[in-house]
């Protein structure tokens, strides 16, 4: 199962939210050498979201952006990044000129499905669908949109069997309630999502400790396993280091 150390960006610092929440804010400074610390300690990856972008749809740190994927690249490292990217040029301008090695497609991809299937034909492989989600009082998980601010009004299930035969590089799964809590992630959720789906799943949001993410590597449902998973204020608050994250999602290997 593959690390991906995650920055959140804005107003051209590395922050973190707690679930979702702009009001709930902390900020752990220059996400350069954020980048630099997690390629230090041996990440292949780096995931990178311009938050205000995932609001607005309007890119606020392309600068930053470009900084990490040059120190990733530098290390034979890559650099997924999301956030804003709400057209086929916008996913263009990341892929084919700013360095970026996958993108991730949120909000565009629930207001438009069929650029998600154009965009992945395109770039085969170099293209995510991050599905942000809360549980609703039926208990079916609701896709969120623009910045986790609306409900979709798609369910994940739903839209997962729809992209079924694209040739995605990844669908992100976040549990927004778990998201910043460290309280462990929705693993009960994300083997029903294993069973339900053959597209790679990264599991992203709760994790705190190498024993969740022990738990995530060896999880097993229908046959299959998660491709990676995300963390963020776990390894930014250095509860533990991207050697000992990596050592515990290899332990599946």
């Amino acid at each position: 199962m593959e690390l991906l150390p995650a920055i959140d960006l804005r107003r051209g610092e590395a922050v973190r939210l707690t679930q979702g929440d702009f009001d709930r804010q902390q900020g752990y400074g220059d996400p350069a050498a954020l980048a630099m610390h997690y390629i230090e300690g041996g990440a292949r990856w780096i995931h990178v979201v311009d938050l205000d972008a995932a609001r607005t749809g309007v890119a606020h740190e392309r600068a930053a952006l470009r900084e990490i994927v040059r120190l990733a690249r530098a290390s034979a490292a890559s650099v997924q990044a999301g956030g804003g990217i709400r057209t086929e040029d916008a996913a263009e301008e990341l892929l084919e000129s700013a360095g970026v090695a996958r993108i991730v497609l949120g909000t565009a991809a629930l207001e438009d499905p069929a650029l998600t299937g154009r965009c992945a034909r395109r770039w085969p492989g170099r293209v995510a669908v991050g599905l942000d989600y809360r549980m609703g009082p039926d208990g079916v998980a609701e896709a969120q949109a623009r910045g986790w601010l609306a409900g979709s009004g798609h369910s994940v299930t739903d839209l997962l069997d729809l992209w079924a035969g694209e040739p995605l590089g990844a669908v992100v799964v976040t549990d927004v309630v778990r998201d910043g809590m460290l309280e462990g992630p929705a693993v009960e959720s994300l083997a029903h999502l294993l069973v339900r789906t053959e597209l790679p799943l990264v599991a992203s949001g709760g994790v705190g400790s190498t024993q969740d993410l022990y738990r995530l590597a060896h999880l097993q449902a229908g046959g299959r396993r998660l491709t990676g998973a995300i963390v963020g204020k776990a390894l930014v608050e250095r509860r533990f280091s991207v050697e000992e994250a990596l050592a515990a999602c290899a332990a599946s290997d």
